[in-house]
């Protein structure tokens, strides 16, 4: 990102762009609320390199770049990398109708990003070891499918983190803040 405002560096993608274009890119790269929460809205500046912005906020300003731009051939290595997966999952939800009637190329290490992909290339150590569509290499049981069940394995986990609940410890000490533990509730 340039050290610039949050207009600028979305409208970067297509100098020519009206706001009213900047915004629904924004919109559609789920960073807009964000934007309109700041002070001055779309004229905020970003910092060198985006300082003042995290990696998720960094990432879907780059997105609505993206989307505003309307490329011919579109890379996106790790798009949603740095973003939780309810806002993954509205992105991935954009960057669908822009990669509509275009070639896209999406590198990631998350699995979820690739799944309607028309072909899924497995890169090991450097060779391609696999390719095919989400469904045959799930079947195939080979290299693909064992990185996605350990995803879905760690994805179910941290849903179960999230169903906790404090529960204070029963115990004969005596401490200046209440101490917890989290009790799984399933």
């Amino acid at each position: 990102l340039f050290n610039d405002t949050i207009r600028y560096n979305i409208r970067y993608g297509r100098p020519d762009a009206t706001d009213a274009e900047v915004e629904a890119a924004a919109k559609m790269a789920q960073i807009h609320d964000f934007v309109m929460s700041l002070p001055k809205g779309y004229d905020s500046l970003v910092g060198e390199r985006g300082l003042k912005l995290s990696g998720g906020e960094k990432q879907r300003v780059s997105i609505a770049r993206t989307i505003l731009k309307g490329p011919a051939i579109l890379i996106l290595d790790e798009a949603t990398s740095a973003l939780d997966s309810f806002t993954e999952h509205q992105i991935q939800e954009a960057l669908k109708k822009v990669s509509e009637n275009r070639t896209t190329l999406v590198i990631a290490h998350r699995l979820s990003t690739v799944v309607d992909a028309d072909e899924i290339i497995v890169l090991d150590k450097g060779m391609v070891a696999e390719r095919g569509t989400h469904e045959k290499l799930l079947r195939k049981q080979g290299i693909y499918h064992a990185m996605w069940n350990r995803q879905r394995q760690a994805d179910e986990a941290r849903e179960i983190l999230k169903q906790t609940e404090e529960v204070p410890l029963e115990g004969s000490f005596r401490a200046k803040k209440p101490v917890t533990r989290k009790r799984v509730t399933t």
